[in-house]
């Protein structure tokens, strides 16, 4: 079968301090960072060694990755590997580019952020500008704060005509309609940012296609429902693999939401779901976006 792995392991150190996360400049200790190693390796030897399913892995980490060795050591193997459909990463883009000319192009691919305040501009899009000179797929990706908006533009301005630039609604805030419009102007995809989406009964292929892994193997349906469904290791979680309904009352987080049947995110979304790349050129994406406001 086809199975969505979405990776969060204890890594939790972050070269960035950036205002609105709680893991900014959190520095994990030697035996920490062991331990992530580890566990990091553990996960990618049950990958290398699958002959049932055919894979595809999201890295979600709570710190920065890629500035980890084993990070990008792991992503490169995986990545070659023929029942290995898609490997990404969520990054924050500080490491250097060199690392993915090792990688198979057609599978690697990264979740970019830009922070604002955190790293020079130039630096950040030459690193964009990189990866696209390397042909590795991509997205790029700003928090939608009143104070980012006029970099968030000149990133939309500069950045490959092909690069899809996301916004995320910034947690807590409620945006006017002319402030929604602003960052649509942008994303035509900031609706299904903007608010919470109502889940709870509704079907969801999380539980089912898509599943959460931490460090020691526990699986559950999404980084946001606690109840484990077995562990990864011991093949337990298999029993526990069936069509389940969102027991949660909303979901905001695009990680969650994405997989949501009532949402058409997996049309839009074709091929690069996990590297929140869109099927469609960015310029035919206003329409998709409108319909979201209507919901």
């Amino acid at each position: 079968m086809d199975l969505t792995l979405l990776y969060r392991g204890p890594l939790a150190s972050c070269d960035y301090d950036c205002p609105y996360c709680p893991f900014a400049k959190r520095r994990d200790s030697r035996e920490q960072l062991r331990a992530d190693h580890a566990a990091l390796e553990r996960f990618a030897t049950w990958v290398t060694e699958q002959r049932e399913d055919r894979i595809s892995v999201l890295f979600t980490p709570w710190g920065e990755g890629l500035v980890r060795s084993w990070y990008r050591d792991t992503l490169t193997a995986l990545s070659h590997l023929p029942h290995v459909e898609r490997v990404a990463i969520q990054t924050n883009l500080s490491c250097r580019t060199e690392w993915t000319s090792a990688a198979d192009p057609d599978t690697l691919a990264l979740w970019c952020t830009y922070h604002p305040g955190q790293t020079p501009y130039d630096r950040f899009l030459a690193k964009c500008h990189e990866l696209s000179g390397r042909s590795v797929r991509y997205s790029v990706g700003i928090v939608g704060l009143p104070e980012h908006l006029d970099a968030a533009r000149r990133l939309r301005a500069e950045l490959p005509g092909h690069v899809y630039l996301w916004v995320n609604a910034a947690e807590g805030r409620t945006y006017t309609d002319a402030e929604a419009a602003e960052w649509a102007a942008l994303d035509p995809l900031f609706p299904y940012s903007r608010h919470p989406h109502r889940s709870a009964g509704l079907p969801c292929r999380t539980g089912e296609s898509v599943l959460s892994v931490d460090g020691e193997g526990t699986v559950r349906r999404c980084h946001f429902v606690p109840e484990p469904l077995g562990n990864l290791y011991d093949g337990s979680f298999r029993a526990g693999l069936r069509p389940r309904a969102c027991p949660r009352a909303a979901c905001d987080c695009h990680i969650g939401y994405v997989h949501l049947e009532s949402l058409p995110l997996y049309d839009v979304f074709a091929g690069g779901v996990l590297e929140r790349v869109p099927a469609l050129p960015v310029r035919e994406l206003a329409v998709l976006g409108v319909g979201a406001a209507k919901k």
